[in-house]
């Protein structure tokens, strides 16, 4: 049935899905309705297609699956709809005058004559046709959402696809909405693939194989990290994707990877005698990454300098001996041009760091000092007693198409860098590795530093590996253990399990603990009490200073999990602490949060009190971690403090974002130390609970490690080296590049 009203207040409004609790004026009596709708206002008349329910605790309710909004039609529905605060620079007051003005025709003007609105005191022309459109922007907005919606997408994935299509919305997602995967974050085929489904578009629609190819392309960078496939195995993909008869995809497929070629979508190439394809992006990321290793490595000057005065100064500062093969590992990056460091725990890289920092001063006057996260970058600071950034603060992040990032400092608008330092190699990605090169000048020194046995990054690339791989770069791997004593064992565990062989869990250390829980429930209660009562005692420190490192986000000791308990214990609720609500999620003042997808946008500030300075910029990325401070009760908006001192302030909408974060999964912690870590080992899959994530978990600890868990499940872990294949092009367009150099000057 349908009935109609004029909305009286929004009760309850979930951002994210859309759900609705609204009061109507149905016949003169108040009427609660509840349903997903687009954003309503009060004062808007409403037809609503649904039923009459009965609700146990709140009683007559109209339950709605259909909404049509209506213009309002009487002059106190029109000011109560204008006063309600959809159209900026209407407030009540100006709603009244505005209203008084023109009545019942108050609409029509807004729409058809914006510029009428200047004979209302207080409104200028150039204010009256702002209002105009924007009151024009929501009409659009809420015909194209409630159309959208009509095919089960959320109110905020329906705003954000009007945002890019505005008022073709409608007629582009009705043409072909397999567009939708192409253009819009958060949209992948089987949201589109349903939606085209409801509309009646053929299987076989060259639309959908399109979309199909460059799903499967788009999944295999984002979830895989390879920045090509074979053939084969797409076109596999493909099939188990589409579910169509493989005689009958033949053609279709053929000619759309060739019509996405034209087009510069995709690329084809043949490598060890296998076709194959890739994203056209990736590929020209390889490549300049490659071309621009050749050009550096052939601009290095053959003026070496003799830094061993500067080492034994060193040495005598610090109170240290350099083992011969940090000293080769200083020489070499002063005096070389391209270089890579690598080593595990406690071989030194730091130290090396902080002497080739201290030879470079005398040499060169602008050096940076970068990392891939906020975190990791506070750390080095801190270590070397020298600025260091992130990588995307030292471009500085221009504007954002997409999923691509545009930095100010470019190809076209180098640094200013006579060295760069970066740390955490392991974490970087071909795209912001490629970007970072494309902003260097041809005469900077790069220096690489990195564990090559930490997982690789997150996003598309296998950077570190294939320049080691490459053996283009010089590269010195560090062996020798230094840092430790003879009561730590993280460092000495952290080598024997990268060697494949069982750590020792003898508890008589004083920073490496186990805990042999074999129930899965007994684990759980294990990880809690030892993050919210035991360490903290140990370690006279809050308990939101105990970082929990999950392998997988489910289960019993997974992610998810985890951080209801601990959120529930670390941070209770209070009358005092204002909460947000969201999804089946809810964070409160005092949480602590993790970032975790880039956000090129979002505007951030850092205070020196010492020095008297604020710092301004943009930019909050995946995996920096921090703590709300403070959450607005009537706007939602909240504010957060990062690690590394950067404060932010987040809209209802922008906050969607975090996630609570005492507990996070080993991936997320890269890049990331903590005083202290707890790791639930979990039995599950081989191609998940393996080897290097293990020791990835163990080498975040700076000062103590606990596992909890059986010791099979540990053990299985170590004896699984099993690597993720990542297909990646990197090592040979390095090699090929090097051999064309070396063709031509020999």
């Amino acid at each position: 049935m349908k009935i109609t009203g004029c909305v009286e207040d929004i009760i309850f409004k979930n951002n994210d899905n859309g759900y609705t609790v609204l009061n109507i004026d149905y016949n003169g009596t108040l009427l609660t309705c509840v349903g997903k709708c687009v954003n309503v206002y009060a004062g808007e008349d409403v037809e609503l297609e649904g039923n009459f329910v009965k609700n146990n605790k709140f009683g007559e309710q109209f339950s709605f699956t259909n909404i049509e909004i209506l213009k309002p039609k009487s002059i106190e529905s029109i000011k109560k709809y204008l006063a309600s605060g959809l159209i900026k620079g209407i407030g009540p007051v100006t709603a009244e005058a505005i209203v008084n003005k023109f009545k019942e025709d108050t609409l029509n003007i807004l729409e058809y004559a914006p510029n009428r609105l200047s004979e209302v005191k207080g409104i200028s022309s150039k204010k009256a046709i702002e209002i105009g459109l924007y009151y024009s922007d929501i009409r659009k907005m809420q015909d194209a959402v409630i159309f959208l919606q009509g095919y089960d997408i959320s109110t905020n994935l329906s705003v954000k696809i009007f945002n890019f299509y505005k008022e073709k919305t409608i007629e582009i997602v009705s043409d072909n909405p397999y567009l939708l995967v192409e253009d819009i974050d958060g949209i992948g085929f089987l949201t589109a693939d349903r939606i085209a489904n409801k509309m009646g578009i053929d299987f076989y629609s060259n639309f959908r194989i399109r979309a199909g190819i460059l799903h499967v392309l788009k999944e295999s960078s984002d979830r895989g990290g390879n920045t090509y496939l074979p053939k084969k195995e797409l076109i596999e993909l493909c099939l188990k994707l589409l579910g169509l008869d493989p005689e009958k995809l033949g053609e279709i497929f053929e000619a759309e990877i060739e019509k996405l070629e034209i087009e510069n979508t995709i690329k084809i190439f043949n490598y060890k005698n296998e076709d194959c394809l890739a994203l056209k992006k990736y590929y020209l990321m390889e490549s300049s990454i490659a071309s621009k290793i050749n050009l550096l490595n052939i601009s290095k000057t053959d003026n070496s300098l003799d830094i061993e005065e500067e080492i034994k100064e060193y040495e005598r500062i610090n109170k240290i001996t350099l083992h011969s093969q940090q000293k080769e590992a200083i020489k070499m990056a002063v005096n070389g041009q391209v270089c890579i460091i690598t080593g595990g725990p406690g071989t030194g890289k730091t130290t090396i760091v902080k002497c080739i920092l201290q030879a470079l001063k005398k040499y060169s006057n602008k050096i940076f000092l970068l990392a891939p996260t906020g975190r990791a970058s506070k750390r080095l600071s801190e270590a070397c007693n020298y600025k260091a950034s992130t990588i995307h603060r030292a471009l500085e992040v221009s504007f954002k198409t997409g999923e691509n990032a545009f930095f100010n400092f470019n190809e076209k608008n180098k640094l200013v860098a006579d060295a760069v330092i970066v740390d955490e190699m392991s974490m970087v990605d071909v795209s912001l590795f490629s970007s970072l090169l494309r902003a260097l000048p041809n005469t900077c020194k790069l220096i690489l530093v990195g564990d090559k046995d930490q997982l690789p990054s997150v996003a598309a690339g296998n950077v570190l590996h294939d320049l080691i791989e490459s053996h283009v770069v010089p590269c010195v791997k560090l062996s020798q253990i230094y840092r430790q004593d003879d009561k730590s064992l993280i460092v000495s565990n952290a080598h024997l399990i990268n060697d494949g062989k069982m750590p020792d869990l003898s508890n008589r250390s004083t920073d490496f603990f186990y805990e042999n829980k074999i129930d899965s429930e007994d684990m759980y209660k294990c990880v809690v009490e030892l993050t919210t009562e035991r360490l903290p005692k140990f370690l006279r420190c809050e308990p939101s200073e105990i970082q929990v490192l999950c392998a997988m986000k489910s289960g019993t000791c997974g992610v998810e999990n985890l951080n209801r308990k601990l959120q529930e214990e670390i941070n209770p609720s209070s009358l005092k602490k204002v909460e947000l609500h969201y999804d089946n999620r809810f964070f409160r003042e005092g949480d602590k949060v993790m970032q975790m997808v880039n956000n090129y946008d979002l505007e951030w500030s850092k205070t020196s009190f010492r020095e008297e300075t604020q710092e301004l910029g943009k930019g909050i990325f995946n995996g920096d971690m921090g703590k709300i401070i403070s959450i607005d009760y009537q706007t939602g908006e909240t504010k957060v403090l990062f690690d590394d001192d950067r404060e932010c302030v987040y809209s209802k909408q922008e906050a969607t974002e975090l996630q609570i974060c005492y507990a996070t999964t080993i991936h997320k912690s890269q890049g990331s130390e903590f005083d202290a870590v707890v790791i639930p080992i979990v039995a599950g899959s081989n191609q998940i609970i393996t080897r290097n994530l293990l020791y990835t978990a163990v080498t975040r600890a700076k000062k103590l490690v606990v596992l909890v868990g059986p010791k099979k499940n540990i053990a299985r872990m170590i004896y699984n080296n099993f690597t993720s294949k990542r297909y990646s092009m990197l090592e040979e367009l390095l090699k090929l590049q090097k051999e064309k150099t070396d063709s031509l000057y020999n």
